[in-house]
């Protein structure tokens, strides 16, 4: 049961969905340090962009790209009753996740490297 692609794609989607959260409140609390004043917000944004937070970036990217997809996938499964199918197109949702965050994610580290 814990090796099917049903419950892999239940785990990383849970994950994937917590990991948003944390995010959303990381970001609003960079951008609520504006009440604080310029200094404030400055100092907050020099560290969200350390080279840590550019690899971060590249997780929230991997993140928001699976969470979309499988959900998508689950649309798809859901509404059109193709339950034969869930295998395959969980491979499918992973395979092009892993292509885009590669794609997306390049770019960042690359510029994240020449700074």
């Amino acid at each position: 049961m814990y090796k099917s692609t049903g419950f892999v794609s239940f785990v990383l989607r849970r994950f994937t969905g917590v990991a948003l959260v944390l995010y959303l409140f990381t970001h609003m609390w960079v951008i609520g340090s504006i009440n604080g004043g310029p200094d404030a917000f400055n100092a907050r944004l020099n560290l969200v962009q350390s080279p840590l937070f550019k690899v971060l970036e590249v997780a929230l990217l991997a993140a928001v790209v699976y969470h979309a997809f499988d959900g998508i996938r689950l649309i798809i499964v859901h509404y059109f009753n193709v339950t034969e199918y869930r295998k395959s197109l969980f491979y499918a949702v992973f395979a092009i996740s892993a292509i885009l965050v590669i794609a997306g994610g390049l770019p960042i580290l690359l510029f994240a490297l020449e700074g």
